[in-house]
């Protein structure tokens, strides 16, 4: 059974991105490697064509690895994002012994807290979903627990 993925519109239109670059322009450079390869003669000892094979072989499988998280893919609609608690697609700011910092929160598919984009699947996001505006949440973390207020609730 295939594990539900869940995308903003963003990333869904990034992850098509992704498959069409694979699927036309790396499959011709490798398909040119794989050409060019095979001018070196015979194959049976030449590890450049094993490379080149080897790189396809990988290719194709992250194609239809992406391909099949495109399929089942949930799109988040932004127009249906509620304000009112904290779900996916939220923009939130949260208050944290850190400090307060802006997350969107996200499917673990598109998770990259370097861009504040939050997985729901993370100990923060797991406890804080469903909960309102100026709530504080006890969250455990691998450091140990912590306390979340969630400052506020916006839609992405």
């Amino acid at each position: 059974m295939a594990k539900e993925v869940v995308l903003t519109r963003e990333g869904f239109e990034k992850l098509k991105a992704e498959i069409e670059e694979m699927s036309t322009v790396r499959r011709r450079e490798v398909a040119e490697r794989i050409k060019e390869a095979r001018e070196f003669g015979d194959i049976s000892e030449n590890s450049e064509y094993d490379d080149a094979k080897n790189e396809q072989a990988m290719l194709e499988a992250k194609i239809a690895q992406l391909e099949e998280r495109l399929r089942d893919a949930t799109v988040i609609d932004a127009d249906e994002v509620s304000t009112d608690s904290v779900a996916l697609g939220s923009m939130i700011t949260l208050e944290t012994p850190a400090g307060k910092a802006t997350y969107q929160l996200v499917g673990s598919a598109e998770s990259d807290p370097d861009e504040n984009r939050l997985s729901n699947e993370s100990p923060i996001g797991r406890a804080i979903i469903g909960h309102k505006k100026g709530e504080t949440v006890d969250v455990v973390t691998p450091g140990g627990p912590i306390k979340v207020k969630i400052v506020s609730i916006k839609a992405a």
